[in-house]
């Protein structure tokens, strides 16, 4: 079996190789509760047993793989070890044991799905700070060639000071251009883009924009956007709010293989959508660009980071602790669904 440090090295192109190894076992950190799971892992808090810190602690599941280390783990790692942004989790160590893989994390209070449960609606200026973060991770994952292809408020965590990062890179992926064919079963369907709802493998640093469009309109909205319970009913509701593309607008959607010309021709909902921004005309036009059906015109994240929405954006100035004054009307369950609306 390879080791991890093996793996870190040779299977991700821009990885420096370093000694970073403690030599600990998962014995060394004390369980104190479990943080949430997923398909490949569950995540635990944890507190040192000499240093008293605490951690994330992600065992990752290996039930399926005969040498013990799963890809996405494989992928993962070699990902966040070479990621270093006050934005994106950071890795603190890898340790193998003879059954399981665990990720040492720094540890965050809780997902951004969860503090919007509680926090539904937000404050626009938490809106606006947390949108700029977004944006600052995601422009450093794509400037070092990194697509995360799994943006959701599930991987997004957030602490009491205010600040964001962004996890679980089990699906992230390096880049070279051109762009590679990749699978199109990435990102939760809610969060999916249009190009890979219709079946486009062709697909690169725009699907990331669409997912932190939906989720910056799921903060003002107070809800998600799309939550379709299909692919198609997931396209459907995109065209209803954006309109059905055509040539005019999105040049040779009809080459992709799922688009057919008998869809409904729905009309853009624009008033709708300036509803959904409070009628704000510039959140409103940072909303389109990022969510625009076509990816080839998609806003970037080194354009949008810049848009004039953030003009009074002072990131540099010191995060402050989060108090949200709006009242919670939105109650989920596990998967999203939503479960009573108390705004009646």
């Amino acid at each position: 079996m390879r080791s991890i440090e093996h793996i870190i090295s040779t299977d991700c192109p821009y990885y420096e190789k370093e000694n970073y190894y403690i030599q600990q076992t998962e014995k060394d950190f004390q369980r104190i509760s479990k943080l949430g799971g997923g398909t490949y892992g569950d995540v635990f808090l944890v507190r040192h047993q000499i240093t008293g810190k605490l951690y994330a602690l992600k065992q990752i599941r290996d039930e399926h793989e005969a040498n013990g280390i799963p890809a996405t783990a494989m992928r993962e790692a070699a990902i966040l070890k070479q990621l270093n942004h006050p934005n994106i989790v950071k890795l603190h160590d890898v340790f193998l044991t003879d059954e399981r893989c665990y990720f040492l994390l720094e540890y965050m209070n809780e997902d951004l799905k969860r503090y919007l449960d509680r926090n539904r609606p937000l404050e626009r200026k938490i809106i606006k700070s947390f949108t700029h973060q977004l944006l600052e991770a995601i422009f450093y994952c794509h400037r070092h060639r990194i697509i995360h292809r799994d943006i959701k408020p599930h991987n997004i965590l957030v602490n009491n000071e205010g600040r964001v990062k962004m996890c679980d890179f089990g699906l992230a992926r390096a880049f070279t251009i051109p762009m590679k064919i990749y699978t199109h079963e990435i990102v939760t369907l809610w969060y999916r883009a249009p190009e890979i709802l219709l079946g486009s493998l062709n697909y690169g640093t725009p699907v990331d924009m669409w997912a932190i469009g939906c989720i910056f309109g799921e903060m003002y909205q107070g809800w998600p956007l799309f939550h379709g319970d299909s692919e198609i009913d997931q396209i459907f509701q995109i065209f209803k709010l954006l309109g059905t593309p055509s040539e005019d607008n999105w040049p040779n959607i009809f080459l992709l293989p799922q688009f057919k010309s008998s869809f409904p021709k729905f009309k853009m909902q624009e008033t709708k959508l300036r509803e959904i921004m409070d009628n704000d005309e510039i959140a409103y036009d940072l909303l389109k660009k990022l969510l625009t059906c076509d990816p080839t015109i998609r806003g970037a994240a080194r354009f949008t980071i810049r848009h004039e929405y953030f003009n009074e954006h002072d990131s540099k100035k010191g995060l402050l602790p989060i108090t949200n004054t709006k009242s919670n009307r939105i109650q989920y369950d596990e998967n999203n669904n939503i479960i009573e609306n108390t705004d009646k």
